[in-house]
C-alpha cells in the first residue's frame, strides 16, 4: 500500500457523521474529501477488488458542485452494483453480458434519489454476485473480492464489495441491500454494523418488484451512521403496497437513550440440525454475559417454528422465482433474449427449476410463508419478547472458491449456503429488522457477528441496544490493525 496523504489517512477510520460534520464546521470541502476517498480506493481496493465500477471525474464534479443540504452532505459513498440504478452510469447486477455491454442506468432509483439528497458524493459500485444469489462475492462477471482481515476468505454476499470497502477504510458507509441475509452475511465476515431494516421500511422502487424478501440500507463502522442514513432514506415510495410505521422520533435520537431491561431470547445453534463453528457459538455466550451484565434477563429461547426444515423448500420457490423474474429483466436491458450463456450456472439453473413450477405451487410457497412469517412474529408479539439473540453467521468467513460454479453440478453453490447461512433468512421472510453486530474476535483476528432480531417495526429499539453494545464493548480499536 502507497503512503496515504494526510487528509486520506487523517479520515480514514473517521464515520459518515463525523465526515459531515468536517463539512459543515468549514473544515474540510465536499470536493477534498471525494479526493481522500478516491486516493484511498486507489491504494486499498488493489488485493480486495471491492469496488468494480468507479465514476470518479464525475463525483468530482458533482463534489464541487452545489451539493444538498443533508444529513450527509460531502460524504463519500459507494452504491453496490445490484439493481441501485444511478441515471448516467453504468450498472451490471454482477452479471457478465449486462458487464459486457456497458449497460447505463437511464434513471435513479428512489433509494439512490434519497442518497443523493442527503448530500452522498456517490463514487462508484461496490462489487456483487450475480443478481445477489449466493453468500459470497465471487462473480465471474469481475472475479472474487477479499476479506480485508484474511484475503484468503470471502467478504460474504451478497453485499462484499460494499463491506470490504467499508471494513478497509476506503468509504465510511457503503449502500447495501439483503434478501437472505445479504447485509447481514457481509457485516459479520468483514466485522461492521449491518442493519436490514424491517420490509417496507426503505422503498425499492420504482425499478424493482417488492418481493417480499427484499429490503435496501448499508453497512458501515458505527452504530450512529447506520441510524443516521436511516433517517435520511426511510420511507415509501410512489406505489409501495408495504409501509412501516412511521418511527416516533429520528433513529439518531435513539442513540444513548436506554432500551430499558429487555427480555432476551439466546439461540447458540443451527436449530435444524446442521453443525455451528464452535466460535459462533462462543461468540453468543459471551454476548449473552455481556447483555446480562448491562441488566437485561436473558435466557435460551427462541421461535419453535424455526426448527421447521419445510421452509427452506418454500423460499427456494421463491428464491428461484424471483431468480427468473431477474433473467427476464436482463433480457429486456440487454434487447435481446437470454441464453444460458449469459449467466452463472447457479442461478440460470435455479431459474429453470422456477420455469418448471406452476402458478399453483408458487402461491402455496407464499402462503406457507405467511403462516411462517406469523408464527414467527408471534414470539414478539403474542409470548413477549423483546430481541432474539444468534450469530449471524454459522461458520466463519469462507475461503474464495468455496461457492465456485460447477456446471456439472450448478445448484451446488446453493447446497453450500445451507450451513453457512442459517440464521439470516428467517427474518427476510418474517420481514423483521434484525442487525448483525462485531462483538467477538477470533485468536486469529477474524470478526464473529451477532445477529439482534426485534420485532416489526422496532429499528428504534435494536439501535438503542446496538448503541449500548458498541460503548460497553467498543470495536472501532480493531479497524486500525487494517493500517
Amino acid at each position: 500500500m502507497s503512503t496515504l496523504s494526510s487528509l486520506a489517512a487523517e479520515t480514514r477510520w473517521l464515520d459518515g457523521v463525523g465526515h459531515a460534520a468536517l463539512v459543515a464546521a468549514g473544515e474540510v470541502t465536499p470536493a477534498e474529501l471525494a479526493e481522500a476517498a478516491i486516493e484511498r480506493i486507489e491504494a486499498l481496493d488493489g488485493p480486495l477488488n471491492a469496488v468494480n465500477i468507479r465514476w470518479f471525474d464525475h463525483a468530482r464534479s458533482v463534489a464541487a458542485g452545489a451539493l444538498p443540504d443533508g444529513a450527509f452532505r460531502g460524504v463519500p459513498f459507494l452504491l453496490k452494483d445490484l439493481w441501485a440504478a444511478y441515471e448516467g452510469q453504468r450498472m451490471s447486477n454482477g452479471n457478465p453480458a449486462l458487464a459486457a455491454a456497458g449497460y447505463v442506468a437511464p434513471a435513479d432509483t428512489t433509494l439512490v434519489e434519497r442518497h443523493r439528497a442527503a448530500g452522498l458524493v456517490i463514487l462508484g459500485r461496490t462489487a456483487s454476485p450475480e443478481f445477489g444469489s449466493v453468500p459470497t462475492t465471487e462473480p465471474i462477471a469481475w472475479g472474487p473480492t477479499r476479506n480485508p482481515w484474511d484475503t484468503s476468505r470471502s467478504p460474504g454476499g451478497s453485499s462484499g464489495g460494499s463491506a470490504a470497502a467499508v471494513a478497509a477504510g476506503m468509504v465510511p458507509l457503503a449502500h447495501a441491500s439483503d434478501g437472505g441475509g445479504s447485509i447481514r452475511i457481509p457485516a459479520a465476515a468483514c466485522g461492521l454494523v449491518g442493519l436490514k431494516p424491517s420490509q417496507g421500511r426503505v422503498t425499492t422502487g420504482p425499478l424493482r418488484a417488492e418481493s417480499g424478501l427484499g429490503v435496501e440500507h448499508c453497512v458501515s463502522r458505527t452504530v450512529r451512521d447506520t441510524a443516521a442514513l436511516l433517517d435520511a432514506t426511510h420511507g415509501p415510495g410512489v406505489g409501495d403496497s408495504v409501509i412501516a410505521p412511521p418511527p416516533a422520533r429520528p433513529y439518531l435520537d435513539e442513540i444513548g437513550r436506554d432500551p430499558g431491561r429487555l427480555r432476551i431470547g439466546v439461540l447458540d445453534h443451527n436449530p435444524r440440525g446442521l453443525p455451528v463453528d464452535v466460535e459462533c457459538t462462543l461468540a453468543v455466550r459471551r454476548t449473552a454475559e455481556l447483555l446480562a451484565g448491562l441488566g437485561h434477563h436473558v435466557e435460551d429461547g427462541f421461535p419453535a417454528v424455526l426448527t421447521d426444515t419445510s421452509f427452506g423448500r418454500h423460499f427456494g420457490v421463491m428464491w428461484s422465482t424471483n431468480m427468473a423474474g431477474s433473467i427476464n429483466t436482463i433480457a429486456d436491458q440487454l434487447g435481446r433474449p437470454a441464453t444460458a450463456d449469459d449467466f452463472e450456472p447457479v442461478n440460470w439453473a435455479m431459474a429453470e427449476m422456477a420455469r418448471g413450477l406452476t402458478g399453483v405451487e408458487y402461491a402455496a410457497a407464499l402462503a406457507a410463508v405467511a403462516t411462517y412469517r406469523r408464527q414467527i412474529q408471534a414470539w414478539w408479539l403474542v409470548d413477549g419478547w423483546d430481541i432474539l439473540l444468534t450469530p449471524t453467521l454459522g461458520e466463519l468467513p469462507t475461503l474464495i472458491g468455496e461457492f465456485a460454479n460447477n456446471p456439472a453440478d450448478p445448484l451446488a453453490p446453493s447446497r453450500r449456503s445451507a450451513p453457512f447461512v442459517p440464521f439470516t433468512p428467517a427474518f427476510n421472510a418474517s420481514g423483521q429488522p434484525a442487525i448483525s453486530l462485531p462483538l467477538h474476535w477470533t485468536a486469529e483476528g477474524l470478526p464473529v457477528g451477532l445477529q439482534f432480531v426485534a420485532a416489526y417495526g422496532r429499528e428504534d429499539l435494536l439501535i438503542r441496544l446496538a448503541a449500548q453494545l458498541e460503548a460497553a464493548a467498543p470495536w472501532a480499536e480493531h479497524y486500525r490493525r487494517l493500517g
